[in-house]
């Protein structure tokens, strides 16, 4: 993999996070309800098809020499990534800090550097990867069923409840589709 495509990869999520955090200069103090539903719908659905695109279906790839059995790395991470997600992911930092009060600068700040472990974790990932390949696929079934905890355990209620629920869906679709698209189309 060349190096820029890495440095991409290891970038893109702390850069989102960072954009995320932002937001804290463009709101208000409290995010308007529609406005908290279709954020959290597109979340919920960015996470959804990360989750299976981007960590699923190569838990599944890498393990297909097993054969029939090759369903088993990603069932067993999948279903510990469940079991032991239980508290919230802490996606969502920079609003709720300025709504208790917190300056934008603050917020913001918190929201990025909430992102920065993010390029760290990769780095020390990809230098122990000859370590961590024969565990990988078990990693990234993990990972896929610690986020859809979240987004079933936190994002859908929220999204879904009180009035103009259908905000938060149609959010939820842009965000799977959009996230769908980069995946596949940046491979």
């Amino acid at each position: 993999m060349p190096t820029l495509q890495i440095a991409e990869g290891i970038l893109l999520p702390f850069l989102g996070t960072s954009l995320g955090a932002a937001m804290v200069f463009v709101l208000k103090r409290e995010i308007p309800q529609n406005v908290q539903k279709a954020l959290t719908g597109f979340a919920a659905g960015v996470m959804v098809a990360a989750s299976f695109w981007s960590l699923l279906q190569p838990a599944l790839e890498s393990s297909e020499a097993m054969g029939r059995l090759s369903f088993v790395p990603a069932a067993v991470g999948f279903m510990v990534g469940i079991a032991i997600q239980n508290f919230p992911e802490g996606a969502i930092v920079s609003m709720p800090l300025r709504a208790e009060g917190m300056s934008k600068a603050k917020t913001f700040w918190c929201g990025v550097l909430s992102g920065a472990v993010e390029p760290v974790a990769a780095v020390v990932t990809i230098m122990a990867a000859s370590l961590v390949v024969p565990m990988l696929p078990y990693l990234l079934a993990f990972a896929a069923g610690a986020m859809m905890y979240v987004v079933v355990e936190e994002l859908v209620p929220e999204m879904s409840e009180g009035e103009h629920s259908n905000v938060g869906t149609i959010a939820f679709s842009f965000g799977f589709v959009l996230m769908m698209v980069l995946d596949v189309a940046l491979g």
